[in-house]
């Protein structure tokens, strides 16, 4: 087992067994991925679980947007739980924040609750919380597994000593998990800087539909003129090249 742990973000069944053919160790689930992804359908995780043996997070989020929910959106992402439980998942990943961009600290904790045996992720909701030392001391507090953040910067390559400071405030009491923007080329680096245990990347690339009649006229989800004809799958290569990187020795 590397001494890094890579978790795979994604959208299908097909990407899930290309990251586990490509050494990640756990994928993400996830529908919707242009709005930051939402909640997988059943069906999707079942299928998931049947086709591949890694770890399975899977995404709890009703809607793209804010994640400030009203009653009956936190109603749903409790149904969401118990299914993602039931289709054998092997932990959820969620993020409620307060009006005034806290962490919810009793939503959270009833969601922690509800989805135990299973493992938790507070997702990067986290990074737009109004103060990330205090939104680390609720997740420790309330008994959240793991956090995903990019250090509330656009990019993790921006935020990498927000995430070392939180990694040493965490003192082992939760995972801080780094994303958003790691490849190839720098996860080496954000390992070392962040002292990361575990990262969180994309290994895409982009797939020719096979539809050889094309309407021009109807678009049916996509902005007008972006291609609905092409779309992005993960590549068992790319995770290869990231899985290596993340576990080669590194200088401190």
């Amino acid at each position: 087992m590397p001494d890094v742990l890579v978790e795979v973000c994604l959208d299908s069944v097909e990407s899930a067994a290309a990251a586990e053919h490509g050494g990640a160790q756990r994928v993400e689930l996830c529908d919707n991925l242009v709005e930051g992804g939402t909640t997988p359908s059943a069906g999707m995780i079942a299928a998931t679980r049947d086709a591949v043996s890694l770890g399975i997070m899977v995404m709890i989020r009703p809607r793209g947007g804010d994640f400030c929910y009203s009653a009956r959106e936190l109603d749903v992402m409790g149904r969401d739980i118990r299914a993602a439980r039931d289709r054998g998942a092997d932990g959820v990943v969620f993020g409620v924040l307060t009006p005034d961009g806290r962490v919810d600290e009793d939503v959270t904790s009833e969601l922690v609750e509800l989805a135990r045996p299973m493992s938790t992720t507070f997702h990067r909701a986290f990074d737009v919380t109004r103060d990330p030392l205090e939104a680390l001391d609720t997740l420790i507090l309330v008994g959240v597994d793991r956090i995903l953040t990019s250090g509330q910067e656009a990019s993790v390559v921006d935020g990498c000593d927000t995430i070392r400071s939180l990694q040493e405030r965490a003192a082992g009491r939760i995972v801080v998990m780094p994303g958003c923007g790691i490849t190839p080329v720098n996860v080496a680096q954000i390992v070392r800087e962040t002292r990361a245990t575990e990262v969180h990347v994309v290994g895409t690339k982009s797939v020719e539909s096979p539809m050889a009649y094309r309407n021009p006229r109807v678009f049916m989800g996509k902005e007008e003129g972006a291609s609905e004809y092409v779309r992005t799958v993960t590549d068992a290569e790319v995770v290869r090249a990231l899985v290596a990187a993340a576990s080669r020795p590194q200088s401190t």
